[in-house]
């Protein structure tokens, strides 16, 4: 367990605080996954074809191996999901101009219609959620999930909403 001190400092969390703020975020993902579980239900897809339609709808081009590394799952995990996306047409695959070797990826209009129709609810939820607590808690809270990913992702995505965040 860990040894947690209460007081004014925010940093020394009490036991009873973490428990109630891992609670709070398994609902809030069963409620931000909720709607779009639905529509995956009628296609016959996972949270896993979400995923992958999420991340090559953010980087178009994105090649597989890049996808691999975000999702940080096997190439058979992924080669089954990919293999039913490009064969139900939400995403189309190219080898890359430089390096034939590389297999480029890159939503199809159904697919982008797809990803979204399963986002829309999320990206509401956000915006509501961050309306609802004030800008300060926006980075605040942007903080919070950066330190909660591994250091290799949270390197790369540092840079990444920070550039986002300048051009904006």
């Amino acid at each position: 367990m860990t040894d947690i001190k209460s007081g004014a400092n925010p940093l020394f969390l009490r036991e009873a605080e973490l428990r109630q703020s891992m609670e709070l975020l398994f609902y809030a993902y069963r409620d931000f996954t909720a709607e779009a579980d639905q529509i995956l239900a009628a296609y016959k897809f996972g949270r896993a074809h979400h995923r992958v339609l999420y991340f090559v709808s953010r980087y178009p081009e994105i090649s597989v191996a890049q996808l691999l590394d975000i999702l940080d799952i096997t190439k058979q995990s992924l080669s089954r999901v990919l293999s039913q996306l490009i064969e139900r047409g939400f995403i189309e695959q190219r080898t890359g101009v430089r390096d034939r070797r590389r297999r480029l990826l890159r939503l199809t209009a159904e697919g982008v219609a797809l990803e979204q129709r399963l986002s829309q609810d999320q990206r509401r939820r956000i915006a509501e959620a961050y309306r609802r607590a004030g800008p300060e808690a926006v980075e605040g809270y942007r903080r919070v999930l950066l330190n909660m990913i591994n250091e290799h992702d949270r390197a790369r995505l540092e840079g990444t909403a920070s550039d986002r965040r300048a051009t904006g």
